[in-house]
């Protein structure tokens, strides 16, 4: 499936000691904590904040787009948007030809910057991502800056590779493995740079990621490629997706109970599927998964919801096409918020009501 024609392009460090927290922002009930960026954040009873205020507006490349999105999550939706779509839910669009496969995303050895701190692989900016390994006894970050905004993800000691969108557009980036000296503190060990130029703004959404990960075999991609089967367009893809998840995925309580003081947490879509269950984090992740897979591109974003900002994970989508129903529509070119944890769930202590939403992280 082609991306060009309609979703065309738009858009050395010092070793001294750096601080970064290594508490979750939040006290609510979904932390996300692994490989999450450390940001200015809001200030709760009971838990430290950040650090390092090193998040700006420029981590929303999209930020222009708050005023079309559209909330999708409304318990009344269900009856029309479920599995084929009843009541007065249309779509409309262009045909839509499945893609032969994934597009991928990994790390290379072979092309990586190899130090002695670890490995930082390069060579796939222009495809929206960046990838890093190390071996190293003691905690790591993987940082990832441009310009004053800045993510920082946890990265296993272990030699495992993690892969991270470029999620600040174009322009000058440096990378820093971080390895951790004592408390919040953390001392670059390796790093690289690169000038990003990506081949489309939807790069980083249309490929797996450390908060998305998936591969060409995983059992989400096969029963996301079932339910597009009969799509004829990408407006019918998304209601398919959307309709499932809502569907067949239940709100799980007792998981947002045990992670609402844990850090660390990161979504694994196939894990989700087969529990048929998961948090907020977890819907995310799935639909963005599937969606991703099928060629559609779909952001991870966290942030803040009403009432009592609580955090949250919902989905941004991105269709050449539409999807209206009576509730909602999706308009063709455009970014479109979708939370179907709400949906599936309803308003609740974990789930706000819907309203308020506040992007703070995209992934």
């Amino acid at each position: 499936m082609a991306l060009t024609t309609n979703r065309g392009k738009r858009a050395s460090a010092d070793a001294k000691t750096r601080h970064l927290a290594g508490v979750h922002p939040f006290a609510g009930a979904h932390p996300f904590a692994k490989a999450r960026p450390f940001a200015k954040t809001r200030h709760f009873a009971g838990v430290r904040p950040l650090a390092k205020a090193s998040h700006s507006a420029r981590v929303r490349p999209f930020v222009s787009l708050f005023s079309c999105t559209l909330c999708l999550a409304l318990a009344c939706l269900l009856g029309g948007c479920g599995g084929n779509g009843a009541g007065e839910s249309t779509t409309d669009g262009p045909a839509y030809e499945e893609p032969a496969s994934i597009t991928p995303a990994a790390f290379d050895a072979a092309a990586a910057i190899a130090t002695g701190g670890g490995n930082i692989d390069v060579s796939h900016v222009a495809e929206g991502y960046v990838a890093a390994s190390a071996t190293n006894a003691s905690r790591l970050k993987f940082q990832i800056v441009c310009g004053q905004a800045s993510y920082n993800y946890d990265l296993p000691g272990d030699g495992t590779p993690i892969v991270c969108p470029l999620n600040m557009g174009d322009g000058a980036y440096t990378f820093r493995i971080m390895q951790n000296t004592s408390g919040n503190n953390y001392v670059e060990v390796a790093s690289a740079s690169a000038q990003v130029s990506m081949a489309s703004e939807f790069e980083p959404w249309i490929r797996p990621n450390v908060f998305c990960s998936f591969t060409d075999s995983s059992a989400c991609v096969q029963q996301a490629r079932d339910l597009a089967a009969s799509a004829a367009n990408e407006g019918d893809v998304v209601r398919a997706i959307y309709g499932w998840v809502v569907d067949n995925i239940t709100y799980d309580n007792n998981k947002a109970s045990e992670l609402a003081s844990a850090t660390g947490y990161v979504p694994d879509p196939d894990q989700t599927l087969r529990d048929r269950t998961g948090v907020c984090f977890d819907y995310a992740s799935l639909a963005a998964a599937m969606l991703r897979s099928l060629g559609i591109p779909c952001q991870v974003i966290t942030g803040y919801v009403e009432p009592d900002s609580l955090y949250h994970a919902w989905n941004m989508v991105y269709i050449n096409g539409s999807w209206v129903s009576v509730e909602f529509s999706i308009q063709p070119n455009t970014w479109t918020r979708m939370d179907l944890t709400f949906a599936a769930a309803g308003a609740g202590e974990s789930t706000g009501d819907g309203t308020g939403y506040t992007d703070r992280y995209v992934y």
